[in-house]
């Protein structure tokens, strides 16, 4: 192999074998395609192999270039700690996007106090919030899609990195002018009130709370399911609905309604979040989860 190896090449490599579609990872390089398209070629001269094939839809990597992809990606994040180790980070100058996968709920109670937050502190940083899929995301954190990810503990994908952020609690709402409820909430008027349940799988009519009336003997009715947490509070506001909600959901909304201890404890649920070994150690990530460990704790 050329001594004088062009390290832009396998810069150029790994992204190839990551998006196997040139024209996504001369986008992801900020390339031209054809310029992409030419250094290929010179990898493919270096390598003596065609690394990736035409397919229907982008490329094919060979046997070879499947033989590469890991260690190649191994050995540029090094080299990416070294030079990150002496580099000093400056948010008001820095010049980069992230990208966080999570639910609506903790883009609203999370996310978005933090984004405006950073507003100030590092002006030229630009958000992508994402739908959390925990099935892909090993897969995306690898391709460097997703930066960081917020979920509960017990969903977090083995091989990646986790801190705990907070402990989250459940409180019940319901309109403020409602017919049937008070100041308090006893179980009678719980049980008999229709209820709106959130379902992140679609379509589930039980949860926490159900098992925490079992156990008291009791049942109620769901006559809604939600997918996310963000619409109860609105479903709420226009009928005679309960619901319980995350605490941090009716914290910035409680002139909106009564918000009630449930009359039977039920369990809340911790928040996490989740990295790729990929960034553990560079440094505007590294500020960025220090600034998102400081959000939680609002």
């Amino acid at each position: 192999m050329d001594r004088n190896l062009d390290l832009n090449l396998l810069v150029a490599l790994d992204a190839l074998l990551a998006e196997r579609n040139v024209t996504r990872a001369a986008k992801r390089l900020n390339l031209s395609q054809p310029a992409l398209s030419a250094q290929l070629a010179r990898l493919r001269d270096l390598f003596g192999d065609p690394l990736l094939l035409p397919a229907q839809r982008g490329m094919i990597p060979t046997q070879r270039a499947l033989d590469l992809q890991e260690p190649l990606r191994r050995a540029l994040e090094e080299l990416r700690g070294v030079v990150a180790a002496g580099t000093s980070f400056d948010p008001i100058a820095a010049d980069f996007a992230v990208s966080i996968a999570a639910s609506d709920f903790v883009q609203y109670a999370i996310l978005m106090p933090l984004a405006f937050t950073l507003s100030s502190e590092a002006p030229k940083l630009r958000f992508a919030f994402r739908a959390l899929d925990t099935t892909t995301l090993v897969a995306q954190m690898e391709r460097g899609e997703v930066d960081l990810a917020l979920m509960t503990p017990d969903a977090a994908p083995e091989p990646l990195r986790m801190r705990v952020l907070f402990a989250e609690r459940y409180v019940a709402i319901v309109r403020r002018d409602h017919p049937s409820v008070s100041d308090a909430l006893d179980l009678d008027t719980f049980c008999a009130l229709d209820h709106v349940i959130v379902s992140p799988r679609g379509g589930g009519f039980t949860g926490p709370t159900d098992a925490a009336l079992a156990a008291h003997g009791r049942s109620r009715r769901v006559v809604l399911s939600a997918p996310g947490f963000l619409i109860v509070p609105e479903i709420i506001e226009r009928s005679d609905m309960i619901a319980l909600v995350p605490e941090r959901v009716a914290r910035d909304r409680a002139a909106r309604f009564r918000v009630l201890e449930p009359p039977v404890p039920v369990p809340g649920f911790s928040m996490a979040m989740v990295w790729h070994d990929r960034t553990t150690d560079h440094p505007a990530q590294r500020w960025l989860r220090d600034r998102l460990v400081a959000t939680a704790a609002l």
